[in-house]
């Protein structure tokens, strides 16, 4: 017999304390063990930085801009919600942490702005010499989660109770019923993917291998739910996936309202995010000049003979600030049809008390399923969008991986309610050849290319797919802990093998159409080595900006013409670490449109089945 809802959730409870515990070591570890160097190369910390200006944002917190003034190429992880440190560091190299907490606030390449808890920690940064920043751990992420999943466990006779015995137990799904909409301008498996979301009364999963247009089929299906209900719940895990969504719904003429910071910032995203639109409300000016009254009379207070009468005052300005705050937040939710924000921000202050008809979480299967349940508590229906083939949630903890912290919502949807998903089966980026790879082994074969890109390619006769094999010629070596391996010769072949390319394809055509090119390894250290190379060398200069290098989450979502593929390992043992991860691989081959390019050692690789598999398929298209 199938294990109880509540007993399979008590279980991801305690996987996810573990996760916790693990982090939270690990962050302590760092912190007090890791070298100021190591952690600037992983992305967690910039040092020295430069102090910008500091003012009171729309929302009335205090904010400081800092900018990082060395290490500009290293990708960063910080990003916009997470919780940040400051340090000074002393001449023996012994680094000192300011006690306070900052948010932040907005992030760029190499400015941020990071939202301070009080003024003090404001002095307290203005008055050090040299400064540098950290991420700091998430307390915040995992108390949603774990409050999120409290309530799930001990919840009865309500919707959430019902949706929980749903999604894990034995409650049958059950459906409205009308005649189908005709959707003329979307595919037929499309067009199938919106009717089953419109018909579904508990859950629906949008299953979107690459390239099948899961973003155009959920902002339909959005659309469509708006002819329903009032006002809709938008979610994904990431803030890059959320700007994305709530993109393309304000092209479809949506009024969205982003509840945080978009990741890109450009004047369309900000736009419609809520601190934008609460600063230019009618009546926020109005509201800024109270705040800044209170702010003034807190600083006479000290010195004042009546106290008594200037705290009477500030208490009856602050009666009128919050009467302010309520009414323009009021009217900002009830112009929007979408409300768009990340997992976590669905408990943001601003949504307290916001119940919705329907929750759509896109990039699904790259969620943690108690993070879902955040979102979920607050709708009746839930859809589920992505791709379990695709990347899994990040789990740090091995432990807990293997324990099934990784198995997520979507994939449980899956399992035990079939009839709820709609595989999209048409794909539009791909070359064929690219594409039959991937749908024979991930989707038992059903994707089918779509005529007008079936057989696209960029030179005349050229193989869609190659393989290059390296064996015998590279080595790969370890760098430190989590940074990875790195296959230098492979590095210096990859970089050879994109100039000979260009070359072939001419360079006057190369920047004329526009063609795009993607270097992906799934090692950080490769990546940084493989773009010290295309920067040092002086062939490249006038293609920079046609060329991207990054790993595979980096590449997440995106496409590129031409895909050349790292694989950095060679060994004699033919071990592969987590290359082992196949669903990272399916990401990394199914971004080429037009041709991809694969560099490993086959003698290492194909010890494994799945990259036995792909050299001999590849070998197969070069025989043909």
């Amino acid at each position: 017999m199938a294990e109880s809802p509540i007993l399979y959730l008590q279980r991801q409870y305690e996987l996810l304390k573990m996760e916790y515990e693990y982090e939270k070591e690990q962050f302590r570890q760092q912190t007090e063990a890791m070298g100021i160097g190591r952690k600037i190369k992983r992305g967690v910390c910039w040092y020295p930085l430069n102090v910008g200006r500091s003012y009171y944002n729309a929302l009335n917190q205090l904010a400081v801009e800092v900018e990082r003034r060395e290490d500009k190429d290293i990708e960063h992880a910080f990003e916009y919600g997470r919780p940040v440190c400051f340090f000074t560091q002393d001449a023996s190299g012994k680094l000192t942490y300011l006690n306070f907490v900052a948010t932040v606030s907005y992030v760029d390449e190499d400015r941020m702005v990071a939202v301070l808890p009080n003024a003090d920690a404001l002095l307290a940064i203005q008055s050090k010499e040299v400064l540098g920043v950290q991420l700091y751990f998430d307390e915040t992420s995992y108390r949603l989660m774990f409050e999120a999943l409290r309530k799930v466990i001990s919840a009865k006779n309500s919707r959430l109770a019902e949706l929980r015995d749903i999604f894990h137990g034995n409650l049958p799904l059950s459906w409205f019923s009308f005649q189908p909409l005709r959707f003329p301008w979307l595919n037929r498996t499309q067009e199938e993917a919106v009717n089953k979301v419109l018909h579904a009364k508990d859950v629906a999963v949008v299953h979107g291998p690459p390239g099948t247009g899961k973003t155009t089929t959920l902002v339909e299906a959005v659309y469509e739910t708006l002819h329903r209900e009032n006002q809709v719940l938008v979610c994904a895990q990431s803030n890059m996936a959320v700007d994305w969504i709530s993109e393309k719904l304000v092209d479809r003429g949506v009024s969205v309202l982003r509840v945080g910071n978009p990741t890109r910032v450009n004047d369309k995203m900000l736009s419609f995010t809520y601190e934008r639109r609460f600063e230019s409300h009618p009546d926020y000016p109005q509201l800024w000049s109270i705040r800044k009254a209170i702010r003034e009379l807190y600083a006479r207070i000290r010195k004042a003979s009546d106290r008594e009468s200037v705290r009477t005052k500030i208490n009856s300005l602050k009666d009128r600030a919050a009467e302010l705050e309520i009414r323009i937040s009021e009217s900002l939710f009830a112009e929007a049809r979408v409300i768009a924000c990340t997992l976590a921000g669905s408990a943001n202050r601003v949504l307290m008390g916001q119940k919705y008809g329907t929750v759509f979480i896109d990039e699904a299967a790259q969620a943690l399923e108690p993070a879902c349940w955040i979102a979920i508590r607050k709708a009746d229906r839930v859809i589920l969008a992505g791709d379990h083939c695709q990347l899994p949630p990040t789990v740090k903890c091995v432990q807990a991986l293997r324990q099934g912290l990784g198995d997520t919502l979507m994939q449980a949807v899956v399992r035990n309610k079939p009839d709820a998903v709609s595989l999209l089966k048409v794909q539009y980026r791909m070359n064929d050849a690219i594409m039959r790879f991937s749908s024979e082994w991930f989707y038992g074969g059903m994707l089918r290319s779509a005529p007008e890109v079936k057989c696209r390619s960029i030179l005349d006769f050229d193989t869609p797919i190659e393989w290059i094999d390296m064996e015998g010629d590279c080595n790969e070596e370890f760098v430190g802990e989590s940074y990875g391996r790195i296959n230098r010769m492979e590095a210096e072949m990859s970089v050879a093998q994109l100039k000979s390319y260009i070359i072939k394809i001419g360079k006057e055509r190369f920047l004329e159409e526009k063609i795009d090119v993607g270097l992906i390894s799934p090692y950080k250290a490769q990546v940084q080595y493989l773009r010290q190379l295309i920067k040092k060398d002086a062939f490249f200069k006038p293609y920079r900006s046609s060329i991207s290098v990054n790993t595979v989450d980096g590449f997440q979502g995106q496409e590129r013409d031409v895909i050349f593929i790292s694989l950095v390992r060679a060994n004699e043992e033919g071990q592969i670490g987590f290359l082992n991860d196949l669903r990272r691989m399916n990401v990394a081959i199914t971004r080429a449109r037009m041709k991809l390019i694969v560099l490993g050692d086959a003698s290492t690789l194909t010890k494994h089945p799945f990259y036995r598999k792909l050299y001999e398929y590849i070998g197969t298209l070069k025989a043909e």
